[in-house]
């Protein structure tokens, strides 16, 4: 298989826009969408029980997480190797991990980042820097995707543009906050020999209200 969907989806701890903690909701929204990978960022517990779990046997998906634990994490119907949280100061945080398809490896690293300027300045320098994309040893293609948590064309995003391509994105590309959207906080970059074939945002009624944020969809290649 040379193509997979994938989702990047802020959860919120499961707390919807009208201010309930609802798993089943956010279970809902992905189980509409049959993604292949999940990037999941604000993971929690909901009601102090770990939801992952309960997720993936509903989805048919595996879990993948850093064994410290984290706001990022993985549902995946394939196998995924290598995988590792990095702390990107100021709370952020990136979890990358290895995926073959068709044969291929591909390097996915799942940010969530923090809106303030000048945090996000330097967790975007962090993503950028030695440990993660400025380490020669990521040599194949790469999707960085996620919540990038700005609101405007802001600190870090010309580096960002410099230093990756911006994915393809749906006409109408806001995802944040679901009630109304307004920003593209979610999104994703590729670097090397990668591409997005189409994209697509749920807005239906179920995802406006499971999250503050939309889920966004891609088909990778």
């Amino acid at each position: 298989m040379t193509t997979a969907r994938i989702m990047t989806y802020n959860i919120q701890h499961c707390c919807g826009s009208d201010g309930k903690v609802n798993p089943d909701r956010i279970l809902n929204v992905i189980a509409d969408t049959a993604p292949d990978i999940v990037a999941l960022q604000g993971v929690g517990a909901a009601h102090h029980v770990d939801i992952l779990p309960y997720m993936a046997e509903r989805l048919g998906l595996d879990v993948f997480r850093d064994a410290g634990g984290g706001l990022v994490a993985y549902l995946s119907f394939f196998p995924l190797k290598a995988v590792q949280r990095f702390d990107l100061g100021f709370n952020g945080q990136c979890l990358r991990a290895d995926v073959e398809l068709g044969g291929k490896r591909l390097h996915m690293l799942n940010v969530c980042l923090d809106s303030f300027p000048r945090f996000r300045s330097h967790q975007v320098a962090n993503l950028l820097g030695p440990e993660l994309l400025g380490n020669p040893s990521l040599v194949c293609p790469a999707l960085i995707l996620g919540d990038f948590a700005d609101y405007f064309w802001g600190a870090g995003n010309l580096e960002l543009a410099s230093a990756l391509r911006r994915t393809r994105r749906p006409l109408w590309r806001a995802s944040y906050p679901s009630r109304c959207p307004v920003f593209g906080r979610d999104r994703a970059y590729l670097r090397g020999d990668v591409r997005v074939l189409e994209a697509s945002i749920n807005r239906s009624f179920l995802a406006r209200q499971a999250s503050s944020h939309l889920p966004l969809t891609m088909t990778v290649q």
